[in-house]
């Protein structure tokens, strides 16, 4: 499984409070599965800068190709970023 650490900003779409649509590197992605709440530990919030209130998603979206990628998504006071991809 490859990893990739990446702070990119992203469009979410939410429904029913979770996640299920995102813009991402210019693409449209459907969550695919059912989103895991993520908290602050997750990116080691200290180191990062991030302080109080940070928290975020994990889930399977799709683009339209069909590329199906693991993502996890947070959200800052400028809006979500994307921190890490899974294929």
């Amino acid at each position: 499984m490859g990893v990739r650490i990446i702070e990119q900003v992203a469009t979410v779409w939410m429904a029913d409070e979770m996640p299920s649509r995102m813009v991402y590197a210019g693409q449209r992605w459907r969550v695919t599965d059912r989103p895991t709440r993520l908290r602050e530990s997750i990116w080691e919030a200290a180191q990062h800068g991030h302080r109080g209130g940070l928290y975020g998603w994990r889930f399977q979206a799709e683009n339209a190709a069909g590329e199906s990628y693991v993502f996890d998504v947070f959200r800052q006071a400028d809006g979500w970023h994307v921190h890490r991809s899974y294929d």
